[in-house]
């Protein structure tokens, strides 16, 4: 049986903006006991904006941060337990607008949260589809992810590369060089709809890095967006040992 649930929420209007890198520059970022997982030979990385609602973390429903925006960038890797590999991400980095967040996330978790104050627009445009906009302030400047997204959404087909982006069900996070945090993520498959003209407007070496300049400074490899639903993270587990080396 799986642990217990931790936290538990909605997440919807998910924007993945999507960048093909070159492998190297994740190598620091990849934890012990995984291995990139790469679409059609390539690393990409995601610049993702989506909201929190309804959010509750042990059954506790925190006043003023049940609805709140996320911006992150991650990367995708799977790891071998032993009998099956279980598909994940990894996130570089992750902006909320609330400070308890970050601090729960980082400690429980090993992840990357900084809290920095956030907005979002949704604006109807033409020919049947919505603007979406995440905006996070660093520095005085207000830095953006958004797109034109299709109103049409569909369900996702199996191989597609929207299922690549999409479908991560674990997250894992360097403990330490030799001990590994994995959790789970629990939805339904999502249908998803196209973008059109992305955005994502922002000071990447600070945010991120100088190395992640000139991968996520070009235009797209491409964009998706998913309504999403409600979800669910477990509480996390520490691998302390590689399973596909004892085969």
């Amino acid at each position: 049986m799986s642990s217990r649930r931790f936290l538990k929420a909605k997440w919807t209007n998910l924007l993945m903006v999507n960048y093909e890198v070159d492998p190297e520059i994740l190598k620091p970022y990849l934890p012990a006991y995984t291995v990139l997982d790469l679409w059609q030979g390539k690393a990409l990385v995601s610049m993702v904006g989506f909201l929190f609602e309804d959010t509750s973390v042990l059954g506790i429903k925190w006043p003023f941060h049940i609805t709140f925006e996320e911006v992150n960038l991650r990367f995708y890797v799977k790891h071998f337990d032993g009998k099956e590999w279980k598909r994940g991400a990894v996130f570089v980095s992750e902006i909320v607008p609330k400070n308890l967040i970050a601090v729960i996330a980082n400690n429980l978790y090993k992840e990357h949260y900084s809290s920095m104050r956030m907005r979002h627009s949704i604006k109807p445009a033409a020919d049947n589809h919505t603007k979406f906009l995440y905006e996070w302030k660093l520095n005085g400047n207000w830095n953006k992810l958004g797109g034109t997204v299709n109103n049409t959404t569909e369900p996702m087909q199996p191989g597609s590369p929207e299922e690549f982006i999409f479908e991560h069900y674990w997250g894992y996070n360097s403990w330490s060089e030799t001990v590994t945090m994995e959790y789970q993520i629990e939805h339904i498959s999502w249908e998803v709809s196209q973008v059109k003209d992305p955005i994502f407007e922002a000071d990447i070496a600070e945010l991120y890095g100088k190395e992640f300049v000139p991968y996520l400074s070009v235009k797209p490899y491409s964009a998706f967006f998913a309504k999403g639903s409600e979800i669910a993270v477990r509480m996390g587990a520490k691998l302390f040992a590689d399973p596909a080396k004892k085969l």
